[in-house]
C-alpha cells in the first residue's frame, strides 16, 4: 500500500528562499558588526569667564608745561649812519692776447725740423691667397705650389710628433676634434691661437701642439712682410 503524501506539507519546497533570507541576514550582522564604532567616554567641561561690564581705570592728571614765547628780536635804528670807504682799490687791467696784424711773430719753426714717422701698417692676408706663403723650415727649395704642399705636409708631421693624448680624456673616454686657429707673425713666430672643441683638456692639449711650431720665414704680399691666419683641425680619437 502506497504512503500518500499531502502535497502542502512538503517542507523541502521553500529551502532554497530560506536559505537566502537566512544568509543575507548573517551577512548584515557581520557587516554591522564589522562597522560598529565605540568611542571613550570623556568627561565634558563648562568653561565660562567673568568679565566686568565696566572697567574703573584711574587715569593720572598730567600738568600742562607751558613754555615761555621766544625774545622779540631787536628794534632797527631809527638813524642809519654810511661810512665812507677811504681805502683805495687799484683796478686790475686785463690784456687782450689776441694778436693784431701790427704784431710781428719773433720765432718761427721751420717745417724741416719736424721728424715725421711713418706707422706701419699690420696687415693679414689669408693663407689661401697670399703671394709668398710662409715657408716652413726645410721647405725652401722648390716653386710655389711645391713650397705650400711641403708646408701642410710639415704640419700634419709636427702634429703626428708632438701628439699626446691627454690622461685624464683617456681615462674618462672624451674624444672629438679640435679647430685650431692661429696666425703666422711678420717675423715668423706663431701667436694669437684660438681652440674650439668638445672639451677644454682636448683644446689645451692642441694649444700645445701649435704653440711648439718653429720659427718659419713670414709670409709675403707684394714683396712685404703680412701676417699670415691658418687654420687645422686635430682630431682626438679612442681606438
Amino acid at each position: 500500500m502506497e504512503p500518500k503524501k499531502n502535497p502542502k506539507a512538503d517542507l523541502g519546497r521553500n529551502s532554497g528562499t530560506y536559505f537566502v533570507i537566512g544568509l543575507t541576514v548573517v551577512m548584515f550582522l557581520v557587516w554591522r558588526g564589522l562597522e560598529w564604532k565605540t568611542y571613550d567616554k570623556t568627561n565634558e567641561y563648562e568653561i565660562s569667564m567673568n568679565v566686568e561690564d565696566v572697567l574703573d581705570e584711574e587715569v593720572p592728571t598730567t600738568e600742562q608745561i607751558k613754555t615761555p614765547p621766544p625774545p622779540a628780536p631787536p628794534a632797527a635804528p631809527e638813524i642809519i649812519e654810511v661810512v665812507e670807504d677811504a681805502a683805495e682799490i687799484e683796478e686790475t687791467v686785463i690784456e687782450s692776447t689776441e694778436s693784431s696784424q701790427d704784431q710781428e711773430v719773433e720765432a718761427v719753426v721751420d717745417v724741416d725740423d719736424v721728424e715725421v714717422g711713418e706707422e706701419e701698417e699690420e696687415i693679414s692676408v689669408p693663407f689661401a691667397v697670399i703671394e709668398d706663403i710662409p715657408v716652413f723650415p726645410g721647405c725652401e727649395q722648390g716653386t710655389k705650389e711645391e713650397k705650400r704642399a711641403c708646408f701642410q705636409q710639415k704640419i700634419q708631421e709636427h702634429i703626428a710628433k708632438k701628439f699626446k693624448y691627454p690622461e685624464i680624456a683617456l681615462e674618462m673616454g672624451i674624444e672629438g676634434k679640435v679647430y685650431v686657429q692661429f696666425v703666422i707673425d711678420t717675423d715668423g713666430r706663431i701667436s694669437q691661437i684660438r681652440t674650439r672643441g668638445p672639451d677644454k683638456l682636448l683644446e689645451a692639449e692642441a694649444e700645445r701642439i701649435i704653440a711648439s711650431l718653429p720659427r718659419m720665414e713670414p709670409g709675403k704680399q707684394r714683396g712685404r712682410a703680412v701676417k699670415v691666419p691658418y687654420s687645422i683641425p686635430i682630431g682626438f680619437k679612442l681606438l
